[in-house]
């Protein structure tokens, strides 16, 4: 069986609103979702503490941009989602929040948007959607240009392992930690949805691929198991 469609994830995020709707957890799935939050976040307003737009990928129920805006609130943020019922939550929480919000509903490798107009890019837990070696140097790509000079994209994301092995260990012991949640079931559940939806990268190809569409620098802040948080600058 091949990977799903972008219509098919699509509408499966149409029904994770609320689920995708916690600011302190993101998803429960995610190991240490918490953490990663925090540093990406927080190590975007070390390195552009003067930023004046956000962009947020696959922005979900608004979590990313929310804890953004909680160390930056003068941030004009545009949040970008394949779903629409996603982008409406989003929308009511982050408006909450500021008046400065504009909403994209798209796919991020096709929406318009202008080039060196962005200081931080988030890009939580999206990028594994991206299937083969051309797509995901277009999207790096895209997303250099979208940043201005000095800005910085910052990624948390479910990764693999340059070694097989390893990938096989770490889905085992991510497997643990599901179980840990909710059961068997619920093990095989979400690792069933990510053998159908996701084609995630190591980290090592990402900060590679970063560098070779021109980042000028790349940082690792965060990896347990099969997640981490890293992030470069234009």
């Amino acid at each position: 069986m091949g990977k799903l469609t972008v219509q098919e994830i699509r509408n499966r995020f149409d029904k994770e609103v609320e689920r995708f709707s916690n600011l302190e957890t993101g998803q429960v799935a995610t190991v240490d979702a918490t953490i990663s939050l925090e540093l990406l976040t927080e190590a975007a307003n070390v390195l552009v503490p003067q930023a004046e737009n956000l962009l947020d990928i696959g922005c979900g129920a608004g979590n990313y941009t929310l804890k953004m805006l909680s160390k930056n609130p003068r941030l004009h943020c545009t949040l970008v989602d394949l779903s629409r019922e996603m982008l409406n939550k989003a929308l009511e929480r982050v408006g909450e929040k500021t008046e400065k919000v504009t909403a994209v509903q798209g796919d991020i490798r096709e929406v318009e948007l202008p080039a060196n107009r962005f200081d931080i890019i988030l890009a939580g837990a999206v990028l594994h959607h991206l299937r083969d070696d051309a797509d995901w140097e277009h999207t790096f790509k895209k997303l250099y240009i979208l940043l201005k000079p000095g800005g910085c994209l910052m990624i948390s994301d479910l990764v693999t392992a340059e070694n097989n092995l390893l990938t096989d260990y770490f889905r085992g012991k991510w497997g643990d930690y599901l179980e840990g949640i909710g059961g068997k079931e619920y093990r095989q559940k979400v690792l069933n949805d990510t053998d159908r939806e996701d084609t995630p990268r190591s980290v090592t190809y990402q900060l590679n691929l970063m560098k070779s569409v021109g980042f000028k620098s790349v940082e690792i802040l965060h990896k347990n198991i099969c997640f981490a948080a890293f992030g470069g600058i234009k």
